[in-house]
């Protein structure tokens, strides 16, 4: 499988497909060396970390599917339309300035009915973890700031990560 058809351009995935062909992946394996790459930092030189959850859309999907849930499209937004699918919370440094650019740290299904901030808090706990053993964050740097948007429990989610170099910022739904 190739990206491009120009010569110079020609690049595969030979890896990552010969790793999934093997039917295996090391997960833990993939998230410690996810966070052992260097990392976008903000002018004070804190790691910025970004909760969301986007969904992986199955409305064509069997009924059977395990543990789907009715999802927001972003096109259904709008309109409240829900689409069967899987949630995924996913955390990503974020890089500064005008630009779109994030390097994904982890991705978790949710469970259907799961609470939301107490697995946020987990998954942010365990996320900055790993970032500390390798050596991503030391004692006397700027804590890690991790943003949430309006459908999260920021006060909450604060609460539950009180102990660790933490600050927790949450945009706030508009009322009314």
């Amino acid at each position: 499988m190739e990206l491009a058809l120009a010569p110079e351009h020609r690049r595969g995935h030979g890896v990552r497909y010969a790793g999934l062909n093997q039917g295996r992946i090391d997960v833990a394996r993939m998230r410690r060396s996810l966070v052992g790459v260097p990392l976008p930092r903000a002018a004070d030189g804190r790691l910025v970390l970004a909760v969301d959850v986007s969904p992986w859309l199955r409305p064509d999907a069997d009924t059977c599917s395990a543990d789907r849930s009715a999802t927001r499209s972003a096109e259904a937004w709008a309109n409240t339309r829900m689409v069967p699918g899987w949630p995924y919370s996913i955390v990503a440094a974020l890089e500064t300035g005008r630009t779109s650019w994030t390097t994904l740290l982890d991705a978790i299904r949710l469970e259907p009915g799961a609470d939301l901030a107490a697995v946020t808090a987990d998954q942010v706990r365990e996320v900055v973890e790993r970032l500390i053993t390798a050596g991503q964050w030391q004692r006397g740097q700027p804590d890690v700031l991790v943003v949430l948007d309006a459908g999260y429990d920021a006060p909450r989610i604060a609460h539950l990560l009180a102990d660790m170099p933490i600050e927790v910022l949450g945009r706030l739904r508009r009322i009314g």
